[in-house]
């Protein structure tokens, strides 16, 4: 299990303990994680399930395919660190990751 913070656009914190092999996207679903709409249901189809990886986990949550980078054409406010969560599957290396959540979704 690892812990995974999101943080809403409001900055309100919400702390998860998510499964390994899950998703970000899955668990913030789950938990009811206000701002992660998550429209395609983790198909990589839409880019509702946008976020911002902390820098300090950018590294560790890895570099986009191709598909997902396709898919963030669609978000809105898309920075460097931007990925879509549905894509970033849980693993004990990222106990502690930090995400925010975008003031909308595409």
């Amino acid at each position: 299990m690892a812990k995974i913070t999101y943080i809403a656009f409001d900055g309100t914190p919400y702390e998860i303990e998510a499964r390994d092999g899950t998703s970000v996207m899955e668990n913030a679903v789950r938990n009811g994680v206000p701002g992660i709409e998550a429209e395609c249901g983790g198909a990589c189809a839409c880019a509702t399930c946008h976020v911002y990886v902390d820098e300090a986990w950018v590294a560790a949550t890895g570099e986009p395919e191709p598909m997902e980078e396709d898919m963030l054409d669609f978000a809105q406010d898309v920075q460097p660190n931007s990925r879509l969560s549905c894509q970033i599957r849980v693993k004990p290396e990222l106990d502690g990751l930090v995400v925010r959540i975008p003031e909308r979704q595409g």
